[in-house]
């Protein structure tokens, strides 16, 4: 449905993902060849970095059944320490926060794993705290430390089929 601008309206399809295959029939980027599970998202701050990877790799059997996304260079070690396939966004200083906020607002993240230093200012703070927010508005779930990531994924909810509910806008936006 076109607004009165002429653009399409989108709304996301909360039942299913927007990657389609090209052509040739090659996975495209943020498409998966492996598992049907949810789709996960992985970020750590640079003195973080080592709690993620000790979580992800106590956690690698559950995650294997899982589709995998990451900041670079967070990706990067998740890939290298769990040999698992891991789609990476740029860097979150340089518009990967900002590039996991639009999967999200497109319906394709179930999980944001964010453990960030809650010591450490950061030069992208305002790209955090978008992250942050569209994650909350869209209604995903957000693990900021072990624990409560530990809780997310061995809840019965997250080995379950449990969707999500979209959230009920304003009509003023």
């Amino acid at each position: 449905m076109e607004n009165l601008l002429g653009v399409m309206d989108f709304v996301p399809d909360w039942g299913a993902r927007t990657g389609l295959p090209a052509a040739d029939g090659q996975l495209t980027d943020g498409q998966f060849a492996g598992p049907a599970g949810k789709h996960l998202v992985l970020v750590a701050h640079d003195n973080k970095k080592p709690d993620l990877l000790e979580w992800a790799t106590h956690n690698r059997n559950v995650l294997s059944e899982h589709h995998i996304y990451a900041t670079g260079s967070t990706g990067r070690l998740i890939q290298d320490q769990l040999q698992l396939p891991v789609r990476r966004f740029l860097s979150g200083p340089l518009g990967g926060d900002q590039q996991i906020g639009a999967y999200i607002a497109q319906g394709e993240i179930d999980l944001l794993v964010f453990f960030w230093d809650p010591l450490e200012q950061q030069p992208h703070d305002p790209d955090v705290k978008a992250l942050l927010r569209i994650a909350t508005l869209w209604n995903i779930a957000i693990a900021s430390n072990r624990t409560t990531a530990d809780m997310i994924i061995t809840s019965p909810l997250f080995a379950s089929g449990y969707r999500r509910t979209p959230p009920a806008f304003s009509p003023n936006l």
